[in-house]
């Protein structure tokens, strides 16, 4: 079985964040691998572990993010491609599945799977647009994967309770962070990683015209969440508070 893993280095959501003029400041020093791709990454060990395998994380992104990948290969998977990019560069989910679509076009796999959201962003769009460029089944927000007679058994949480989906290979899914506790690195894992193959490819070598690398999107400017009232308290008898209350939300418009 053969797993490619998306996988996205992001700011540390612990790092101090301020917001000027507009702009976000944040650490850029402070950069980690994205908690939701952490656990795909986790499952597609898991899997390849109980029925055998290949794990291959495939990132794009700066130079600078070799030591997320090194963090992924640390964790237990055989390989990794580097897709290069400049420095200052800030692409959105369409950019990213145009990219990384055209990279998955040539290879062969049996599982594509990545992180539900960044949690930079928080957009959640990247992993249904390459299975739409791709022409492949998917499920989104996974939280549990389990293998039955070759196809991907996918439970993830819907809106209204959790659904059993399962997909022919191949396919994609994105993986939520309740599916799993990521594995921390041991030091024999962070050895080993050194050793393992990690193939470098720049942007610029794959022949994706300027649209494709167009972001369909634009960030205007950031701002503070605005504070919300404070609510209400009452004292009083229990069945004298819960007509109260009954009685407020009954003058509220759209309420009840």
């Amino acid at each position: 079985m053969k797993f490619y893993v998306c996988i996205k280095q992001v700011p540390d959501v612990d790092a101090p964040i301020q917001i000027k003029n507009g702009d976000l400041m944040q650490d850029t020093d402070r950069m980690v691998l994205n908690a939701y791709d952490a656990s795909a990454v986790e499952e597609a060990l898991v899997l390849t572990e109980e029925h055998g395998g290949e794990v291959e994380v495939v990132l794009v992104g700066p130079d600078k993010a070799k030591e997320t990948i090194r963090k992924a290969l640390a964790m237990g998977a055989d390989k990794a491609t580097h897709i290069t990019t400049e420095d200052d560069v800030d692409y959105d989910s369409a950019v990213y599945a145009n990219i990384l679509a055209t990279f998955f076009k040539d290879k062969e796999y049996d599982v594509i799977s990545c992180g539900k959201q960044s949690q930079d962003t928080d957009a959640g769009l990247a992993g249904g647009m390459i299975a739409q460029h791709l022409d492949l089944p998917y499920a989104t927000n996974a939280v549990g994967l389990s293998i039955e007679d070759d196809n991907l058994i996918a439970k993830r949480q819907g809106d209204s309770g959790q659904e059993i989906i399962e997909l022919p290979q191949p396919c994609l899914v994105t993986c939520s962070n309740d599916m799993n506790e990521p594995r921390i690195p041991s030091l024999k894992g962070i050895m080993q990683s050194k050793r393992k193959p990690m193939e470098t490819t720049a942007l610029s070598d794959m022949n994706l015209d300027e649209s494709a690398l167009s972001a369909k999107t634009k960030v205007t400017g950031y701002m503070e969440k605005p504070e919300r009232e404070p609510g209400q308290k009452f004292e009083g008898e229990p069945d004298e508070l819960a007509q109260k209350v009954a009685n407020l939300l009954d003058e509220e418009e759209n309420v009840i």
